[in-house]
């Protein structure tokens, strides 16, 4: 089940939110070494935190198994802004386009193979569930070139806009994806199931903000 924290119910989520900054920093910061954003308490937190933030939080019998963050490309966000020498034009900006960005799953819920993990799949597909009823068709996201493929399959059309470079070890490339409702039905289909990603109530929370 995926929860969404807006700014309308961070404060009422404040636990998960810390269970959040926690799980970014043993994922990012203690397993793939970036030390540069490391903090001696042990949580990640970077400036796109704020209220324009939309955290999206994969949750498995109370248990965080899965995270990702959505931020409005009308302001400044992490591709704009730190990794500026992926984009061969200009950054997409638009109000109906987000980044995806901080996209981790734990430990316990990685699988090995060529199979799609279904963690990710559904915070993928909470993206398109919820986002289609607030106007958004797409989203950039820097990734490893290994998931343009897996976007095609799904039917999100994704389009680099410059060439990869290898970072911390892995060949990232920036993409710009558009999605539909065909997207939504493809990955339900993948799933195997209609039903919501969605945890009870997500679907009220307010538009993301530009």
């Amino acid at each position: 089940m995926i929860h969404v924290i807006t700014a309308s119910n961070a404060e009422k989520e404040r636990f998960l939110l810390e269970q959040a900054w926690r799980f970014r920093h043993k994922i990012f910061v203690e397993e793939m070494g970036w030390a540069a954003i490391a903090r001696d308490d042990g949580r990640e937190i970077d400036e796109f935190d704020d209220e324009h933030a939309v955290h999206l939080l994969a949750m498995t019998d109370g248990e965080m198994v899965g995270y990702s963050r959505l931020l409005p490309t009308t302001r400044p966000y992490v591709l704009s802004t730190h990794l500026r020498d992926l984009c061969e034009g200009p950054t997409p900006s638009a109000p109906h386009i987000v980044e995806w960005s901080r996209i981790g799953v734990a430990d316990c819920a990685r699988i090995s193979g060529r199979r799609l993990n279904p963690t990710a799949l559904a915070l993928l597909t909470a993206i398109v569930e919820w986002g289609l009823v607030r106007g958004l068709r797409g989203f950039v996201s820097e990734m490893p070139t290994s998931w343009l493929l897996r976007l095609l399959q799904l039917h999100i059309h994704a389009l680099p806009l410059g060439l990869p470079r290898v970072i911390d070890g892995t060949e990232i490339v920036a993409v710009n994806a558009s999605f539909d409702a065909r997207s939504l039905r493809q990955l339900q289909a993948v799933r195997g199931t209609t039903e919501s990603v969605l945890a009870p109530g997500a679907c009220s929370s307010i538009r993301l903000a530009s």
